[in-house]
């Protein structure tokens, strides 16, 4: 018999539930179960099983004689001196089975046998089915084993959350977790195992968001700080880069035959040379080497894979780049001139183990060559591994060609992949060896030839090649006839196709990144069928729920798109299919459904790119306009903005300077978008301020303040790329006047803009409502960046009253956002805040935010805020009187602030009153007073606000008045 008091009091034969009879029964029995086979008084269980005394020695004597009829004499229960025993083996308490599993799960967790710790634990919790001794509401004796084995079962779900934990389930756990936390706010493994979990999933900022919440509650609880080991976990947090990683070279879906050497070879080559080129004709086999060396054992440091077949020119070459690194082009917040990409690459790179690869660079070769350069010589620790059919030509370069495989390995691709597509497959070896042979031995050749033995007899296919390559016996061949022969196999395996599988197969080839099932249903006029069988006979591959096609394939198909006149009907209808898309998609990336939509259209990336090409070189006015508009919140959001600059540069100079009819808003948005181009390229600046005020008037006449127009997100936008310009007023009020717009997230908007209003009218209460305002109505919403917007701005309100704590805890909010976005340029900013708000009280805690801060800057190429950072660790060094260092640290922050840009002028003006101070310290008199009435001058940037700018900035009155004296001496 079993028996349960981790919930209701229950005893179960096998063949089912005892029935107990009631509650006085049912208490009886738990009692004599807490410890079995231990003696109970007979006073305590008449105490205990009804505290108002009316229970006697008769009537207890009588509930006794029931149970044991109940039970019958499967438990034997025993009178024993002045009280009674239940005679049963512990384990058959789930209690006490429940101790003994815990314990055995702690251990094997301690012996690091994580797997079978799991299985005990969870053995033991789901012996768990509600309150211990739930029939016992108000007994002491219940009420001390109920904490007691509380405390042992929270300790059990610590101990199963760790074992998985240590088995990488960290994703499955964090709800788990949260809702634990939030019940036990002062349990610290808890704490730390969340802290744990989120880190794992790439969110820093949430872990230390969950610290810093731990530690105030244990402050205002207890009164006492986070322990050592939940102290030591939080330094390891902070002293961890959270950058995103590299894109890692494509899965593999076949095994790789006959290069080991190869790999070992040019692994070699790389640790000697920082450059190494790939060279040998299309189908030898040059990528799937790459891939193979990038995963080998001895490469040093990370590994980033960037496929540039889908590039048509070089101009997007520095973006192709941007991308794979994981690295974005521009922040979240709009204003000054962006950065150069070939800049943000060397900043991001100039310290970094990385191995970069370059995989088809022949189209490319001079675009490659001059960017492999540029790189290699302002980043020392970077090596390139490129594939192309030609050399990229620069000094350094280490050549390795690419040869087809040996006999051997040949035979044995060409039986593994027959293998695959037809059980049982055997064959004549020698006749294997002819195909090889006729095929050059070119792995992508064999591997088409192969697919095709499902339904050709291995004879029959040795004769079709003999009779289609006309070849004997064959000796060394060069590249330029290895690529015929591999070209031929390729026209003959399109032959073979049906007209349904040609017609899908040339279609395809205007996906640049693949496309799912869906996408090349509709764009190809296919069926699902179609795209397997192409599939199966290796034209096209398919994994992670996208179908590709090798661009040696590619190629060949879109010469057959050519020749049958349907280039421009499948660019178009692959256009409008990309507008449906992110169409779809925009209204989405505004709500609780943000990163799920993002990565949606992040897997479409490469196709939307080039649908726009088409549409503005076509030219399709219309739809290109269309496209920007429909996905301008995803690009900026996903920092991509600048990638698509020149297109709308392009597309501005085809129009000239009149509106397209019913465009406004799409026409506003193209503006803003060529103004996105980075600070080196004029061509952006001049297309801006040409065409900026009649896209502001077509902007406010689409958004008249009664009524929504369609692209909420540029409205914005507007108004941040116009903050610093000669006239912001108009595009200030055409936000704010959207206070009561129908649609939500453009009210949450206004509410945000006005806040800066209040601000500027020095109402710091009426701005802290708006900024609450906007944060509320972007909250109700669960757009993650419009919360960031409002939580930082609330942060700075907070700060500028003297409200440390609450700014601190606002930031951190933030951060989890900006980091959830992964978006490094503004939580970099966010950093450098939270230091800010820090460094009255917190050196330490300072320190630590500037450095994480630069560290975030660096890696995503952002001078300006490693600028704030430097600025701040300047501080940090001018407190603890190293002046040098303060000074060179000031120094260096000067000459990275971009000057033209709103969001430099804290720094900039801190930069410079930190280089004062450092000269005042020297007694540099004269010196100081230079650098304070130019911290004036920056601040001054409307009229006589100098000191109120100063004092936003949370600068001490001391400050202040070393300033405005300078001012003054120098009137």
């Amino acid at each position: 018999m079993r028996f349960g008091i981790l919930g209701e009091t229950r005893a179960w034969h096998d063949d089912g539930e005892v029935p107990l009879g009631g509650p006085a029964r049912r208490a009886l029995l738990a009692l004599l179960l807490v410890r079995p086979g231990e003696v109970v008084p007979t006073d305590r269980l008449a105490d205990e099983i009804d505290p108002t005394k009316a229970l006697s020695a008769h009537s207890l004597q009588s509930q006794v004689s029931r149970l044991r009829t109940a039970l019958g004499a499967a438990a034997a229960i025993e009178r024993a001196g002045a009280g009674y025993r239940i005679v049963i083996d512990p384990d058959d308490v789930d209690a006490s089975r429940f101790e003994r599993l815990a314990g055995e799960g702690r251990a094997a967790l301690a012996d690091g046998d994580a797997g079978r710790a799991v299985v005990l634990l969870h053995e033991a919790l789901e012996l768990w089915r509600g309150p211990v001794l739930a029939d016992l509401p108000e007994s002491e004796t219940a009420q001390a084993v109920a904490v007691r084995l509380e405390e042992r079962r929270l300790g059990a779900l610590e101990d199963r959350i760790e074992a998985e934990l240590r088995l990488g389930e960290h994703r499955a756990v964090v709800p788990e977790l949260r809702e634990l936390v939030g019940r036990h706010p002062l349990r610290e493994r808890l704490a730390g195992l969340l802290m744990r979990a989120l880190f794992a999933e790439g969110g820093q900022a949430e872990a230390l968001v969950v610290f810093e919440e731990t530690r105030r509650h244990l402050a205002d609880e207890l009164g006492a700080d986070p322990s050592a080991e939940l102290t030591a976990l939080h330094r390891e947090l902070l002293s961890t880069d959270p950058t995103a990683s590299p894109a890692a070279p494509p899965a593999q879906l076949t095994n790789f035959v006959g290069r080991a050497d190869e790999v070992t070879e040019v692994a070699a080559a790389l640790r000697v040379a920082r450059l190494v080129t790939l060279l040998g004709p299309g189908g030898v086999g040059k990528t799937r080497l790459s891939v193979e060396v990038a995963g080998a054992a001895d490469v040093a440091g990370q590994v980033c894979f960037v496929e540039l077949a889908p590039l048509r020119d070089g101009a997007g070459l520095p973006h192709a780049l941007l991308g794979a690194l994981g690295l974005r082009e521009n922040g979240l917040q709009m204003g000054g001139g962006a950065t150069a990409p070939v800049d943000r690459l060397i900043a991001a790179l100039s310290d970094q183990v990385l191995l970069l690869v370059l995989d088809n660079c022949e189209h490319l070769v001079d675009e490659v060559a001059g960017l492999a350069a540029r790189l290699l010589a302002a980043c020392p620790r970077l090596r390139v591994l490129a594939t192309s059919r030609e050399p990229l030509g620069i000094i350094g370069e280490h050549l390795y060609p690419v040869r087809p495989l040996d006999e051997d390995a040949a035979v044995r691709l060409f039986t593994e992949r027959a293998g695959a597509v037809r059980r049982g497959f055997t064959a004549d070896p020698e006749v294997v060896r002819r195909i090889c042979a006729a095929l050059d031995d070119l792995p992508l050749a064999i591997e088409l030839a192969a697919a095709r033995s499902r339904t050709l007899d291995i004879d029959d296919l040795a004769g079709r090649l003999d009779d289609l390559l006309a070849v004997g016996a064959r000796g060394n061949r060069t590249a330029d006839e290895r690529h015929r022969t591999l070209r031929s196999v390729v026209a003959w395996s399109w032959d073979l196709l049906s007209e349904p599988e040609q017609r899908a197969a040339r279609r395809f080839t205007v996906f640049a990144g693949g496309a799912t099932a869906r996408s090349a249903v509709r764009v190809c006029g296919t069926d699902g069928e179609t795209l397997e069988a192409l599939a199966d006979k290796s034209l096209l591959e398919v994994a992670g729920g996208r179908y590709r096609m090798l661009e040696t394939i590619r190629a060949y198909g879109a010469e057959r798109l050519d020749a049958a006149g349907e280039r421009e009907s499948v660019r178009r209808a692959h256009a409008q299919r990309l507008l449906e898309l992110v169409r779809t998609a925009d209204p989405h990336l505004r709500r609780a459904e943000q990163l799920e939509w993002l990565a949606v259209v992040a897997a479409e990336h490469e196709d939307l790119l080039a649908a726009l090409r088409w549409a503005v070189e076509e030219p399709a006015v219309q739809t290109a306009f269309e496209l920007l508009a429909a996905a301008f919140n995803y690009l900026w959001i996903r920092g991509a903005s600048a990638s698509v600059a020149p297109l709308a540069i392009a597309l501005l100079a085809s129009v000239g300077e009149a509106v397209p009819d019913g465009l406004g808003e799409e026409y506003a948005t193209c503006v803003l978008l060529a103004g996105a181009a980075s600070a080196t390229d004029g061509a952006g600046e001049r297309m801006w301020q040409r065409h900026r005020a009649t896209a502001g008037k077509a902007l406010a006449a689409a958004w008249p303040g009664d009524r929504s127009g369609r692209y909420p997100v540029v409205v914005l936008l507007w108004m941040m790329r116009n903050a610093g310009g000669p006239s912001p007023q108009d595009a200030f009020a055409l936000v704010s006047s959207q206070r009561d717009c129908p649609e939500p997230w453009t009210r949450a908007a206004a509410h945000y803009v006005s806040g800066f209003g209040h601000l500027g009218r020095r109402d710091p209460a009426a701005a802290e409502v708006a900024f609450g305002q906007a944060l509320e109505g972007f909250r109700s919403l669960g757009d993650r960046w419009g919360m960031a917007l409002a939580l930082d701005t609330l942060a700075g309100v907070a700060g500028a009253r003297g409200d440390r704590t609450r700014a601190v805890g606002l930031t951190d909010e933030a951060l989890v956002l900006t980091e959830r976005l992964d978006a490094p340029e503004d939580s970099a900013d966010l950093l450098v805040n939270r230091g800010d708000h820090l460094a009255g009280d917190d050196a330490a805690g300072a320190r630590t935010a500037y450095a994480n801060a630069a560290a975030l800057a660096r890696r995503a190429g952002s001078s300006t805020y490693l600028a704030a950072a430097l600025r701040g660790l300047g501080d940090i060094a001018l407190e603890e009187g190293d002046l040098a260092e303060a000074e060179r640290l000031y120094s260096e922050a000067l000459e990275r602030i971009d000057p033209h840009w709103i969001k430099s002028l804290g720094p900039r003006v801190r930069t410079l009153i930190g280089l004062g101070r450092v000269a005042a310290a020297r007694s540099h008199h004269a010196k100081a007073r230079e650098h304070y009435r130019q911290a004036a001058e920056v601040a001054d940037t409307a009229g006589a606000r100098a000191p109120e700018v100063l004092r936003m900035l949370g600068l001490s009155e001391k400050t202040v008045g070393c300033v405005l004296e300078a001012v003054a001496a120098d009137r």
